[in-house]
């Protein structure tokens, strides 16, 4: 899942991307408005994360010009200000949820997930299930059938792109784009390294595989 992170506070953006790229999250940041929506107009996000107060676009405008371009990309406002009307502003504007500094990151965590089920839809709001395949996205628990499968983050945050896009083909691109930030270089191997890590534990102890590389393509998971 990829995220885009609007905030000029160096403290704070620091305390959200470490967070964020250790729950396996790939994080792009923009320190001012401007920059900030010409990345969320020409990268795809899973979500956003915004704050109020920023140079050269507010945030509020920021939010406005991307619903008025029908960009959907749920919005998370960070705010100081705590007043009700300062929060139905923000919700007005277009944002999806609002969240007050000082915060807990693991609230943070919690309402990112929530808007990005929201987001895809997802018939169980807490589970991914593909076949035997299991993912709990609030404990990050993975089973196939009975037996627990013990992922990194990376491998984690691959599975869960992997499970929301079950049967349908994803290219390195599309896999780079949301498991890594878009500074990362896309001519290494590393979609193939991590891939490969994934199905050593997803596919390796079982006679059915789930994980299928389309060559020339990319990768496509599916129900044995």
């Amino acid at each position: 899942m990829r995220i885009l992170l609007v905030e000029d506070d160096s403290s704070i953006a620091s305390f959200i991307l470490k967070g964020l790229k250790q729950a396996g999250y790939a994080v792009d940041h923009a320190t001012d408005g401007e920059q900030g929506l010409h990345m969320a107009m020409t990268e795809t996000y899973d979500t956003a994360i915004v704050d109020i107060m920023l140079p050269k676009i507010d945030g509020l405008t920021l939010i406005e010009k991307l619903r008025s371009r029908n960009l959907l990309t749920p919005v998370i406002i960070l705010s100081a200000k705590r007043s009700v009307d300062d929060r139905v502003r923000g919700l007005q504007s277009g944002g999806d949820d609002y969240l007050t500094k000082p915060f807990a990151f693991s609230e943070l965590l919690a309402r990112i997930q929530a808007l990005i089920r929201r987001a895809s839809h997802t018939a169980e709001p807490t589970t991914l299930t593909v076949g035997e395949l299991s993912m709990n996205l609030l404990t990050r628990e993975v089973k196939r059938g009975n037996v627990k499968l013990d992922l990194q983050p990376r491998e984690f945050s691959l599975l869960e792109y992997l499970m929301r896009n079950a049967n349908r083909v994803v290219s390195k691109t599309m896999i780079l784009e949301h498991v890594w930030d878009y500074n990362f270089d896309p001519q290494t191997n590393v979609v193939d390294v991590l891939v490969c890590r994934l199905r050593s534990k997803v596919d390796k102890e079982f006679p059915a595989k789930m994980i299928h590389t389309i060559r020339g393509v990319g990768y496509v998971l599916k129900a044995p």
